[in-house]
């Protein structure tokens, strides 16, 4: 055999080098590249994962009605809530909400998807029950991440003297912190429990809520999204002048006398007072957090007799079955939302934020028990909606109010009915008569109308599975 050249046999091993380096450089860049995709998919996914699912923050407050709301028509005195008024103009303001006449059955409802007359709690000293299972307890089994989650500020579920007996801790709720009663004794000394370890804050109540509700949200890590219920106890009774700082009602007389001369102006600061903080708390959150968050902001009933407003009368405010009592505002801002600066005129119950807040977690379910989601709505009009609404309350036996103020009430898009327990009934058609002036069974039924009469009627004879009282008007 011929061997090759001895000059040609170097050139074939500098060549041999040569590719081998440009090979080696070629795989330590590719390498090199790969790494920074893998990462750069690394950190896409990670903020998928951030982004696929928002955060909810449900926001209720106590006694505020539509008269002392700055998004509705009702009301001549208008308490300066700019934070709320900015939700309103970048969100969706419904105007059709019902919850309950008072606190406990609202919060129930809210709690567990459904109404009182199932739960029990149907007045301000029932007791939630523990077998109820509540809005935490599904979103964990149920929502299609894992989701962080924490109630603060009021409960009041456990009834008068059970106290960590029926504490938000044993309905599932893995953070709580707040007043477990329906009111604190003064706002700036109150008994404030933290997953069942009771003390005492000196801290106004409002700010304190917020503190602790920041204070959380900070821990929270970006890998997860949470869902947190901020429930402030304002502008529940009793009515007092809060920091100047905090409202602008300017310099008003402390005294008791005053207050309970004039309450108004207190409540007014009360309100402007829990803006403020609700506002401190949402300029806590990142712009990309925020982005990333829903926001249901809601109130438990109607607004308190002392302080309620024309077109509502004083017995017919809170704790009562009228509008007045019942009919309260929700604007729904934020993530999800796509009707910013629009009005929702659909009739939504507050049963339905624990199938909204489903919905929105992505756990497939839009209809749970008495509570139906209207996520829907936040996208479109024409979403699908409820075809009648219902409401209770029960004062019987508990020393706070009567028979003669005890039934429910249930309401299609025009008419509504309500029926004490007393076997009195009263009947409006509330699109020519929204404030409830004429009972329409003082006079003759029109065909249409006892039509209408007989439809309510049949429809909350098969929800509550008992028959009315059919006699008296």
């Amino acid at each position: 055999m011929n061997r090759l050249p001895q000059h040609l046999l170097w050139m074939l091993f500098f060549l041999f080098i040569v590719s081998t380096s440009c090979n080696t450089d070629l795989d330590i860049s590719s390498s090199v590249a790969g790494d920074k995709y893998n990462s750069d998919l690394q950190t896409k996914n990670a903020s998928a994962r951030v982004a696929s699912k928002p955060n909810i923050l449900l926001i209720l407050v106590d006694d505020l009605g539509l008269d002392a709301s700055p998004c509705y028509a009702e009301g001549t005195e208008k308490p300066y809530m700019p934070n709320l008024s900015s939700l309103c103009a970048n969100g969706l303001v419904f105007d059709n909400v019902w919850a309950n006449p008072s606190c406990s059955p609202s919060r129930a409802a809210i709690l567990t998807g459904r109404y009182g007359f199932r739960t029990g709690v149907r007045d301000i000293l029932d007791v939630i029950p523990l077998s109820e299972k509540s809005i935490y307890d599904f979103m964990k089994d149920n929502a299609s991440e894992e989701y962080n989650q924490a109630l603060i500020g009021k409960w009041h579920l456990a009834g008068p003297s059970n106290g960590n007996r029926r504490s938000p801790n044993l309905m599932g709720v893995p953070y709580y912190s707040g007043l477990l009663k329906g009111s604190v004794p003064e706002y700036d000394r109150w008994w404030r429990v933290e997953n069942g370890k009771p003390s005492t804050s000196e801290v106004y109540a409002t700010t304190k809520i917020t503190n602790d509700a920041i204070e959380w949200l900070d821990d929270q890590k970006e890998e997860k999204p949470w869902f947190l219920w901020l429930s402030y106890n304002a502008p529940h009774t009793p009515f007092h002048f809060p920091d100047p700082s905090l409202h602008n009602q300017g310099q008003l007389p402390e005294d008791p006398i005053s207050i309970k001369n004039n309450p108004r102006p207190y409540f007014m600061a009360m309100l402007e007072a829990m803006d403020t903080e609700m506002g401190r708390l949402l300029n806590s959150l990142s712009a990309e957090t925020r982005r990333n968050t829903t926001i249901i902001f809601l109130s438990d009933n109607g607004t308190d007799a002392k302080v309620v407003q024309a077109p509502y009368k004083r017995t017919r405010a809170k704790r009562t079955l009228f509008q007045g009592g019942i009919h309260v505002p929700m604007i729904v801002s934020g993530h999800g939302v796509q009707r910013v600066g629009q009005r929702e005129r659909a009739m939504v119950n507050v049963t339905d934020v624990f199938a909204t807040i489903a919905d929105i977690a992505g756990s497939g379910v839009s209809k749970i028990h008495d509570s139906q989601s209207f996520k829907g709505l936040l996208s479109s009009s024409g979403a699908s909606r409820r075809k009648y609404n219902y409401t209770e309350i029960y004062s019987i036996g508990t020393g706070i109010g009567n028979e003669r103020n005890s039934g429910w009430t249930i309401r299609n898009d025009k008419y509504k009915l309500i029926a004490y327990e007393n076997c009195r009934r009263q009947f409006y058609d509330l699109r020519n008569d929204p404030y409830e002036r004429r009972n329409l069974l003082r006079s003759n039924l029109k065909p249409v109308q006892a039509s209408a009469l007989n439809e309510l009627i049949n429809e909350a004879n098969r929800l509550r599975g008992l028959p009315m009282c059919n006699t008296g008007t």
